[in-house]
């Protein structure tokens, strides 16, 4: 009965989720005004509009007016040192254009349409950012359109130079204070953070790299949506490090970069070098042992198994393979250009039913004598002194610098990349000293793009539920088939379990189960066998209480009968008080001997009853153990 519940039930689910599927698909027509009814609401509730232009912002740009970034932004004309004239041009195309998915309405970006090639493009901030008493905030968007391969999506702050950096000439090699952004190659995902320091003692400048993130950042390189990254560098050596809006890394500029900003104060010493007498093993081979006379460097590690023999029948002249017989030469074969022609070798035919061809060899097994080259003993090394180590001493090129947040101005921004993957689109840059400048950019631009994309993610939802709600006996379905499941768990859990003798008696009734006392088949005859054993034993066990009865009732008899001889001894006792007083002695004789006998018989009946009580419980312990329906028919 439950198998073919649970049957129905599956066809009942298959049946309404076929049906749902068919009702949904249905009338392509009707589907797709549904689709076009359902983008233009996504239009009108999702509804974007350019930021406006934030005051005191070193730059903000949104990529949204053509115009205004082509007289902004510009692409570099510079060619790559150090490369094939081929490659080494600035040649990757750029193009303004909204987003190839979920894109909202009237929203643009940078996008790098090119793949395999070097581009380059740059923009002047309105006024250099100089690091004095405010943080350095820079916030932008990142769209992987198509993934990434191995290439970056970086941006680059530029520094400043004797006046404005020409953006014309931007490369690889133009100076920059800051470089920020995701980059990839195989299975090496980061997210930089690089700032370059200058010695203040030779003015070198060298490159700081910050630690790694602590969360993982493989995410927004496959799945093909927008994110916003956003770098924090306050005044107390502090920084931060922001993925949609989420600090993913933070610390400080003196601890947390590699190389380190400030030297050690003190370093090796560079013409300290360890003595000749200086001995670094701690410990030595033993000096005073020596090798067992035994002992057989050049005995094999394995040696032919000695105990072996050929099996019978090996064929030793026989080769294990041989030409085949079957191949032909082929037409277009030429001797004289591919050689001698020769067959093809395939097993031997012959060697399938021997032991084996050829020559026969025994197997190898380990040599016991093997015990390979001897080395002596290793003991502690009486002259150890120790790891040597150079001294220290003051490093000359000390210097401690302990604000290193006061880094090279900014003069402008600048993107230079190289990738295998194209449609790399960038958005809403904005670089300032007011983190709530950031945040209201990021939600009038990358919070709407959230938005847009989870209400097409919950687009089919939707239309099934605008569909149900033209076709209202749809929800009878989608009641029958969230009830039938809900229905059946609760009934297989819930159900009461039946233990009692009583409820396994009503199900073999209901069931007409068999039990012990109609088992079909060889098990039945062996119980048919054990009931008649069981009713002989509850035969003769009913025999032996017939035979105890009626010693009881002889018992009984003979008690009635003591009781006579007892009414007769007192009635002769009152007759003989009448007699003379010379037949006293022999009266008391007698009445001693009557008393005697009285007690006799009372302790007999006293011993048959007991032995019948005996009796009785052996019988019904012998009936009980007879089976309900033999003491039935046992009573009837």
């Amino acid at each position: 009965m439950t198998r073919r519940r649970q049957k129905c039930v599956l066809a009942v689910l298959l049946v309404g989720f076929l049906l749902l599927c068919g009702v949904v698909a249905d009338d392509d027509d009707e589907v797709s005004v549904t689709e076009e009814k359902l983008q233009e609401e996504d239009e009108v509730e999702v509804i974007y509009a350019t930021p406006k232009m934030i005051e005191g912002v070193y730059l903000m740009e949104t990529f949204d007016d053509v115009a205004a970034f082509e007289n902004t932004w510009v692409k570099s004309e510079a060619k790559k040192d150090g490369v094939d004239e081929d490659i080494a041009k600035y040649d990757g195309v750029w193009a303004i254009e909204p987003a190839e998915r979920m894109a909202l309405a009237g929203d643009r970006g940078l996008v790098l349409k090119s793949k395999a090639k070097h581009a380059a493009i740059a923009a002047s901030l309105k006024k250099p950012f100089t690091f004095t008493t405010k943080p350095l905030v820079v916030q932008y968007e990142v769209n992987l359109q198509n993934g990434q391969e191995c290439g970056g999506a970086y941006i680059k702050l530029l520094s400043s130079q004797e006046g404005r950096v020409n953006l014309k000439k931007f490369n690889d090699k133009t100076p920059y204070t800051i470089m920020f952004g995701p980059d990839k190659c195989g299975n090496d995902h980061k997210l930089h953070f690089i700032f370059r320091h200058k010695n203040p003692l030779t003015g070198e400048v060298e490159e700081k790299h910050a630690k790694r993130p602590r969360d993982k950042i493989e995410e927004p390189f496959k799945d093909k949506k927008p994110h916003v990254y956003t770098l924090i560098v306050r005044p107390d050596n502090t920084f931060e490090i922001s993925l949609d809006q989420e600090v993913i890394n933070s610390g400080s500029l003196l601890e947390d970069f590699s190389p380190p900003v400030n030297p050690e104060k003190e370093i090796d010493d560079p013409e300290d070098f360890m003595p000749d007498d200086w001995d670094e093993r701690e410990k030595i081979p033993d000096p005073d042992a020596s090798k067992p006379d035994d002992w057989d460097e050049d005995a094999p590690m394995q040696i032919s198994d000695p105990d072996a023999e050929k099996p019978k029948g090996w064929l030793d002249d026989e080769p294990e393979m041989v030409p085949d017989p079957t191949a032909e030469k082929p037409e277009d074969w030429d001797d004289e250009m591919d050689g001698e022609w020769e067959a093809a070798l395939i097993n031997n035919p012959i060697c399938t039913e021997a032991p084996g061809c050829g020559e026969w060899k025994p197997p190898m097994i380990d040599n016991p004598n093997y015990k390979g080259k001897w080395r002596p003993a290793m003991i502690d090394n009486p002259n150890y002194r120790g790891k040597w180590k150079p001294r220290k001493i003051p490093n000359p090129d000390y210097f401690e610098d302990l604000e290193p947040f006061k880094m090279t101005s900014l003069d402008a921004v600048g993107i230079e990349l190289w990738s295998m993957s194209d449609n790399i689109l960038f958005d809403n840059i904005i670089i300032t000293d007011n983190i709530g400048d950031a945040s209201r950019l990021a939600q009038e631009t990358i919070d709407l793009k959230v938005m847009k994309l989870e209400k097409g993610q919950v687009g089919v939802f939707r239309r099934i539920i605008n569909y149900s709600n033209k076709h209202p006996w749809l929800y009878g379905i989608y009641v029958l088939l969230v009830a039938i499941p809900v229905v059946l768990i609760i009934t297989c859990c819930c159900a009461e379990v039946k233990d009692t003798k009583a409820d396994k008696d009503a199900e073999r009734k209901k069931t007409d189960e068999p039990t012990a006392d109609d088992l079909p088949g060889e098990e039945g005859e062996a119980a048919e066998e054990e009931g008649e054993a069981a009713e002989e034993e509850g035969d003769a066990a009913e025999e032996e209480g017939d035979a105890a009865e009626e010693e009881g009732d002889a018992a009984e008899e003979e008690g009635d009968a003591a009781e006579e001889e007892g009414e007769a001894a007192e009635e002769k006792q009152a007759h003989s008080s009448d007699l003379k007083s010379e037949d006293t002695s022999e009266k008391q004789v007698e009445e001693h001997v009557e008393s005697d006998a009285d007690e006799e018989n009372e302790r007999d009946e006293e011993e048959q009853q007991q032995e019948n009580i005996t009796k009785d419980k052996e019988s019904e312990d012998a009936q009980t153990r007879t089976s309900p329906r033999l003491r039935k028919a046992r009573r009837e």
